[in-house]
């Protein structure tokens, strides 16, 4: 279990975390997330000991993971898949690591293989792409069988296939009883992944709990509707609460009203409908709202592109 308790980090007069606290509880994985900049990344290596915080503590599994008596076997991270001797073959930079700890060579093979890194071992980790950097990181989070593990952007580099297995790796870990704690900004990996979300912005937590309740406290259900007479549905709902998006000729959205109230209008109206959908936020919108205020770099209009090319 990790629990951050009035965290907060100055860097000079930059306040990069700002009094955070927040738990992420065995048999779950919580999934972290937060602009760039918003205070991830720092809060990561102050849970690992590896900053000090200005204010507030960090506890793993109730005590500061600096006074594990054995760090490995405590948590896995991966915070920076390049933190690697470059020299070193995969096999080589893991059994080094297992001397640290007293861990047997067979153990270094088994997270080899189950990383998917069994053909690569002997080569050396500076001939490695992003993705095999990315899969070695994870082989050495797993090396100690620890009862936390700590990943950030660990799909980072990683084609279809290693996105998936890293999500199933997730969720098998939790269902062993195990903390998992990620960061990720690729929302609809975290949709799939993730129990319970926290979510930081310019280093402040803005919401925290299961990913049900923060999507759902984001708006209300919508309800996705096809008919063949749109304008007469739309005068079945007139004077209601009802708010009506047009998607396309025989496509509308429906918010402020449930589906059942959209049912019984159109029954009333004589008006047939032969799709009704609830449609709840995705975590991406819910996300965006959230932190829509909390955006450290905002992007340009894609339409500018354009205007510039014509000024050529």
């Amino acid at each position: 279990m990790i629990q951050v308790e009035n965290l907060s980090k100055r860097y000079g007069s930059k306040l990069a975390v700002n009094n955070a606290s927040f738990e992420a509880r065995p048999g779950r994985v919580t999934g972290f997330l937060g602009p760039n900049g918003a205070g991830k990344s720092t809060t990561m290596r102050m849970i690992l000991g590896l900053d000090a915080p200005s204010e507030g503590r960090t506890l793993v599994d109730g005590k500061p993971y600096t006074h594990s008596a054995s760090p490995l076997s405590t948590v896995g991270a991966l915070l920076d898949a390049k933190a690697v001797h470059t020299g070193r073959s995969a096999r080589n930079h893991l059994r080094a690591m297992a001397a640290t700890h007293g861990i047997p060579n067979s153990r270094v093979d088994e997270v080899i293989s189950m990383t998917g890194l069994d053909r690569v071992a002997k080569r050396k980790v500076g001939g490695f792409s992003l993705g095999m950097g990315q899969r070695l990181g994870i082989a050495s989070a797993l090396l100690g069988d620890p009862k936390t593990l700590i990943f950030d952007e660990p799909v980072n580099g990683l084609d279809p296939e290693g996105v998936t297995w890293v999500r199933n790796l997730c969720r098998f870990l939790a269902s062993e009883g195990r903390t998992v704690f990620l960061s990720s900004h690729l929302m609809s990996e975290m949709a799939q992944t993730a129990d319970d979300l926290v979510i930081i912005g310019r280093g402040e937590i803005i919401a925290k709990g299961p990913i049900n309740e923060i999507i759902s406290g984001q708006g209300e259900v919508r309800t996705l509707v096809r008919t063949d007479d749109v304008e007469a549905l739309s005068q079945a709902l007139a004077g209601s609460r009802a708010q009506i998006k047009q998607l396309d000729h025989n496509t509308v959205e429906v918010a402020g009203v449930t589906g059942h109230e959209v049912a019984r209008a159109a029954f009333d109206s004589r008006v047939f409908v032969y799709e009704l959908t609830p449609r709840e936020l995705s975590l991406e919108e819910a996300y965006m709202r959230l932190t829509q205020n909390t955006v450290e770099y905002q992007s340009g209009n894609p339409n500018m592109i354009h205007g510039a090319q014509e000024a050529k």
